[in-house]
């Protein structure tokens, strides 16, 4: 647990560099909203990693094992592209987004779990590497990557913040030189043809497959579309980036591991899919928050009941959720079957992520908010 609350610290903190902070500097900047929008597509490179995770099944590099190998190495050029985001121009998007790419390329999901979390009951079998998950999410920048370095942007440039965050990498690096190697699986793909094409037929052999990934894909689309817009939402009504850290961010951080907390506690009771019933209903409600606060305007107290009420459903949802997928997977094909259904879960937060921003000009903030508590009725 310690090495994945580590190791999500170092794969999460480019994630965020790319969405809320790049969006607070770019509105800054003077950057248009729908523009500011469609940069979002720079994450799509992280969203098809299932293309390029059989390589990982198969191949090894010639130092530190299989897992961590990989991971020093992406680690590493990942120091190197933060601080190239941050030499980037705000005002020339298209090297902006040439250097937001390739960061969003080179991050990956930590690859080092231990095989324990994989023993037991379906129901634990998911809910473990749901906890897991927990930890590498709730440090993904919550705290530094998007609150600190929204509050370090008001004293400093942003150019600065980027330096300071590529530098923060090194824990990733130093827990990946010292975390033993994963044990080996069983059954392990030994030809590239195997590993490419054997997980697709394993995951397609499941009862109801198809229907599996149209959930997958549609489960947290309403809330994906709207934070998507959140930052540039913040800053428009009249947000301090100092605000928007304290209380969006870092209260935002509190939310997300009360959810977590609670959320496996009611999985433990309900079960995964009656608890993904329930938190999905409280995700959309949770969205349309956003619609209230739009029309009340700049009010701190609004913001904490509103930003607290989201992080928290959204603790739950997300905890349940990859609970849901973990438990799917094989773990002869993890690194292959996981990014199959963690890309289709960002599928949607890229490609419907791009045109909030023209959507929020031409709504408004209240409409657009409302339209996305909608969306998330099909899933």
């Amino acid at each position: 647990m310690l090495v994945s609350l580590l190791m999500g610290f170092s794969s999460g903190l480019p994630l965020l560099l790319t969405l809320s902070l790049l969006q607070a500097w770019m509105k800054e900047e003077g950057v248009d909203l729908g523009v500011i929008g469609l940069v979002t597509l720079v994450g799509l490179p992280y969203t098809l990693k299932f293309l390029w995770a059989p390589l990982l099944d198969r191949y090894s590099l010639p130092f530190l094992g299989r897992r961590r190998g990989w991971l020093l190495v992406s680690q590493l050029a990942l120091v190197a592209a933060i601080s190239g985001l941050g030499l980037s121009d705000p005002g020339n998007i298209s090297l902006l987004a040439l250097a937001a790419v390739l960061v969003a390329f080179l991050q990956r999901e930590p690859g080092h779990r231990d095989r324990r979390l994989s023993t037991g009951s379906p129901l634990r079998r998911g809910a473990r590497p749901g906890s897991v998950s927990l930890c590498q999410r709730l440090p993904r920048g919550m705290l530094l990557a998007s609150g600190g370095g929204l509050i370090l942007a008001d004293h400093m440039s942003f150019q600065m913040v980027y330096q300071l965050m590529a530098a923060c990498m090194v824990v990733g690096v130093v827990t990946t030189l010292l975390a033993p190697e994963p044990d080996m699986p069983a059954g392990r793909p030994r030809r590239l043809a195997e590993a490419v094409w054997y997980p697709f037929v394993d995951y397609f052999r499941k009862r109801d497959a198809l229907w599996i990934l149209l959930f997958i894909l549609l489960y947290k689309i309403g809330d994906t579309m709207a934070s998507a817009m959140t930052t540039p939402f913040y800053l428009d009504i009249g947000y301090t980036k100092t605000e928007i850290g304290a209380v969006a961010k870092l209260l935002g951080f509190w939310a997300i591991l009360a959810g977590g907390t609670i959320g496996g506690v009611v999985m433990l009771r309900l079960g995964i899919n009656r608890s993904l019933w329930v938190f999905g209903a409280l995700q959309a409600v949770s969205t349309a928050g956003f619609a209230v606060l739009a029309g009340l305007g700049h009010s701190i107290v609004a913001l904490g009941a509103v930003i607290g009420f989201e992080n928290l459903s959204g603790g739950m949802g997300t905890a349940a959720f990859v609970a849901f997928m973990a438990s799917l997977t094989n773990k002869r094909f993890t690194a292959t079957q996981y990014a199959l259904l963690t890309s289709l879960m960002g599928v949607p937060r890229v490609i419907l992520s791009a045109p909030t921003g023209y959507l929020a000009q031409w709504l408004g903030w209240g409409t657009f908010f409302g339209l996305c508590a909608l969306v998330a009725i099909p899933g």
